[in-house]
């Protein structure tokens, strides 16, 4: 019988399961949507009860936001899955809650058209640049992910008088941090396209076609 003992570094690491808590709370967060959305235009929104129970459904989706991440890199539970439905999830929340509440007449469309259109606009240029590497998420655009939930959940809250005006106040702070990290995603694409090691590399083979030809 052999004793030889196999080297764990020369051995293939175990690949992550698809089941596993970080993508469940994804999940969780996807099926909460439409939950969240009947809920909210229940009575055409008039039904005080059904917002705050929504209101509690959307705070409940917005934690598994702030936990499947942390919990996915704490217990390398990364998969191909989380990296795409994560951002699925969160953008799938945030839209159709700006909708429902555009629906209801309690925000205006055009702040609805302008966070949807960023947010789509800023997956576009992912992919757009994802041969060149990754953008990552840069602490402007965390801290609108913050405001914007905080300030849609005070709008789906049946709130009025200055507590009404302080909703107001957080959702201009949200929209104001998402045209400026809209803006920022652009020029780091722009930049992260011209000066990734693949532009460099196509760069250097232009040169040398070039001085080539001239010789």
């Amino acid at each position: 019988m052999s004793n030889v003992v196999p080297d764990p570094a020369a051995s293939a690491p175990d690949p992550v399961r698809i089941l596993n808590l970080a993508n469940g709370l994804t999940v969780l967060r996807l099926a909460l949507v439409p939950v969240f959305a009947v809920l909210l235009l229940t009575g055409d929104g008039q039904d005080s009860t059904m917002r705050l129970i929504a209101a509690l459904v959307f705070a409940v989706a917005v934690i598994t936001d702030r936990f499947d991440g942390v919990i996915a890199r704490q217990r390398n539970l990364i998969t191909e899955f989380g990296k795409v439905a994560d951002p699925i999830a969160d953008k799938a929340l945030i839209g159709t809650a700006l909708v429902a509440l555009s629906l209801l007449d309690l925000l205006p469309w055009w702040v609805t058209v302008v966070i949807v259109f960023r947010e789509i606009a800023v997956t576009v240029l992912r992919f757009w640049v994802i041969r060149h590497g990754v953008i990552a998420a840069s602490r402007g655009g965390k801290l609108k992910t913050v405001v914007q939930a905080a300030a849609i959940g005070l709008y789906v809250l049946p709130l009025s008088g200055a507590l009404g005006t302080i909703r107001w106040w957080g959702m201009a702070a949200a929209l104001v941090l998402t045209v400026v990290t809209g803006i920022d995603y652009v020029v780091r694409a722009l930049r992260l396209r011209r000066t990734s090691a693949r532009a460099m590399q196509r760069a250097a083979r232009a040169r040398a076609e070039r001085s080539h030809e001239a010789t």
